[in-house]
C-alpha cells in the first residue's frame, strides 16, 4: 500500500461553462482525467496556510483554493463533471508521485527550481518565501550562526534542508541534525524539546506558530537563507494541461480575485503580499 493512511476522497460536481475543445484533441493528463472522470490533487497535511487538514480532516488552504480554480477550468475544458480525489504527499514523495502519474496537480508549498524541472513542471508563481529558523524565544538563537553546538530539525528532501546544511558546513559548525518527515513532525520535535530549532520557509513557520498551543513561546529568526518561489506542480512535457492551469491562474490574477484569496489566508497571520509577489501576480496575468 502506497500510503500508511487511507487517501482522502472528495467527490462533487464542478460547475461547467461552454467547452473550448473536445477531450480527444488534448492527450496526456487531460485525456487521463476525461477517461476516469476524476482529477487527483496532491495535498500537504500541515503546510499552514497553504495546504493542511481542517478539523474535519479535509484539505484546505491557499494552494487548495487556487487548485480548485484550475479544477473548474479543466471541467470546462472537457465539458465534463469531475470527481476530485485527494492524495497526501510530503517532501519526499511529492515529486515522485507527480512524475509517475499518481497525482495530476500538486497543491502544496513547493519551490520551483531548475533541478526539479528535470522531473516535473510548474505553473506561475503563487508565493515568494525563503528559509528561516523557528526556535523558542529563550533559546539564545537569533541566526544560523547561533546553531553551533545545538540541534535542528530539517524536513528531508526540501530546499530548506539544503540551505541550512550549506550554511552549517560553510561556517564549520557542529550542529546535530534531526531528519523529520514534515512540518508537523518538525514542530513537534521543537515543542517537546528534542531539538533547539526547526527550519523551513518563513511563511510556513508563522503558520506553525499560529496553530501552536503556546504561540508566544516561539519566534522566527535570522536572515533568509534561500529564495523559494512557490508554484503549483504539474507533469512535465504536458503542455495542454499546463496551459489550462496557466489560463485559470491568469484569470484569477487579472481579475483581482487573487487579492481576496490571499487576504483569506494571510491576513490572520499579519503577512502582507511582498512587492516581489505582487509583481509575480502581474506577470502571471497574461492577456488572453
Amino acid at each position: 500500500m502506497l500510503f500508511k493512511r487511507i487517501m482522502l476522497t472528495t467527490a462533487f460536481a464542478i460547475g461547467l461553462s461552454a467547452p473550448m475543445a473536445s477531450a480527444e484533441s488534448h492527450g496526456g493528463t487531460l485525456d487521463k482525467i476525461a477517461s476516469s472522470g476524476e482529477i487527483v490533487l496532491g495535498y500537504r497535511e500541515s503546510s499552514v496556510p497553504f495546504s493542511y487538514l481542517d478539523e474535519n480532516q479535509q484539505p484546505i488552504g491557499y494552494s487548495i483554493d487556487l487548485c480548485m480554480k484550475i479544477v473548474d477550468a479543466v471541467a470546462a475544458e472537457l465539458d465534463k463533471e469531475l470527481t476530485v480525489r485527494y492524495v497526501p504527499v510530503n517532501p519526499k514523495t511529492r515529486i515522485a508521485l507527480m512524475a509517475n502519474g499518481t497525482i495530476d496537480l500538486e497543491c502544496g508549498s513547493t519551490t520551483n527550481n531548475l533541478t526539479r524541472q528535470q522531473q516535473v513542471e510548474y505553473l506561475p508563481v503563487t508565493f515568494v518565501t525563503g528559509t528561516k529558523i523557528l526556535t523558542r524565544k529563550d533559546s539564545g538563537i537569533s541566526s544560523v550562526d547561533d546553531l553551533d553546538g545545538k540541534s535542528i530539525a530539517l524536513a528531508q528532501g526540501t530546499t530548506n534542508e539544503r540551505a541550512v546544511m550549506a550554511a552549517v558546513e560553510a561556517a564549520g559548525m557542529d550542529v546535530k541534525i534531526l531528519p523529520v518527515r514534515d512540518h508537523a513532525e518538525g514542530m513537534l520535535s521543537l515543542e517537546t524539546d528534542r531539538v533547539d530549532a526547526y527550519a523551513s520557509d518563513h511563511i510556513l513557520l508563522y503558520g506553525l506558530i499560529s496553530k501552536s498551543k503556546t504561540p508566544d513561546d516561539f519566534a522566527v529568526v535570522g536572515d533568509f537563507l534561500s529564495f523559494d518561489p512557490y508554484a503549483l506542480m504539474v507533469r512535465r512535457d504536458d503542455s495542454a494541461f499546463e496551459l489550462v492551469g496557466k489560463k485559470a491562474l491568469a484569470d484569477v490574477f487579472r481579475s483581482g480575485e487573487i487579492d481576496a484569496i490571499y487576504a483569506k489566508w494571510f491576513d490572520e497571520l499579519g503577512v502582507p503580499a511582498d512587492p516581489l509577489l505582487e509583481a509575480a501576480f502581474e506577470l502571471g496575468a497574461l492577456p488572453e
